[in-house]
Formats: C-alpha cells, structure tokens, sequence
C-alpha cells in the first residue's frame, strides 16, 4: 500500500465530514476542527509503521483535521495551523503530546502519540492558530481508554 492509501485510511479514521450530530467534531466559527483519540493498537500494522506510530495497548494516537468553512454546498478547506495540546489525566498529570503535521495531497492533519493506562480519563485541551490568523482558537474533549 502507498503512503497516499495509508493517508486515505488515517483520515477515515477521523469522523465524517459533516458538523451537525458530529460527536468528533468542534465548531470554531469559521472553522472546524475534526478529532479523534484511540488506542495506537487499533492501527493496522502497514499504516502504523509508514506514520512512525508504535502499535501498543499502552499508546493512545490523537489525530486532529483543521478545516476552514466554505459556503454551503462546498467542501472545507484543510488548513495549516499551529496546534498546542494539553493532555491531563484525572490525577493531574500532564501528558506530554507534540503534534506533527501529515500533508498527503490535500488534506492535512495533525498526529500525537501518548501514554494511557486502563481505564484512564484524559482532558485534551487544544489550541490552535489556523495560518493567516492571529487569535487562538480553542476547545477540549474527554475521552476514556481501555485496555484488554
């Protein structure tokens, strides 16, 4: 499989593109952000290795899609930004997350790698400054791990 294939997976990954009933994804005004967090042992094996993505029960993968709104009946615009995430356990610890920027073809996204352990509540709190703009956007999301 190609790293574009791989590209196309990843993003089928991240939720359908449309906002309204969207649980993955956060409207930002002009923007939405589409989000993602799961376990990095749910990736098939090929499209783990072409990302550079440790395949374990123990590393959850947060995957997060920019994109600026068009006018009605148009697709969005992917957008480059930069992105700074918090992740804290309910114990308070912090989660160290750099996310690295995928461009494959148009679309672009952003990928972390992190910690989990069974059970555990992790707060992502994202910020996010979309090219062009000066203002910080941003929201956070829960989301709770398990391991078998």
């Amino acid at each position: 499989m190609t790293l574009k294939k791989y590209a196309a997976l990843l993003l089928l990954l991240l939720p359908t593109l449309t906002v309204a009933g969207n649980d993955n994804a956060y409207d930002l005004g002009d923007y939405v952000v589409y989000y993602n967090a799961f376990s990095a042992d749910t990736l098939p094996p090929q499209m783990a290795s072409a990302y550079g993505i440790v395949r374990s029960k123990y590393k959850g993968v947060l995957n997060l899609s920019i994109q600026k709104k068009q006018r009605p009946g148009s697709f969005d615009d992917p957008v480059s930004a930069r992105v700074k995430v918090d992740a804290v356990n309910l114990a308070g610890q912090l989660k160290e997350l750099s996310p690295r920027q995928v461009i494959e073809g148009k679309a672009i996204y952003y990928i972390s790698e992190f910690r989990i352990s069974q059970k555990e509540i992790i707060t992502f709190k994202i910020e996010l400054v979309p090219e062009g703009q000066v203002r910080p956007l941003t929201f956070e999301f829960k989301r709770q791990f398990y391991i078998d």
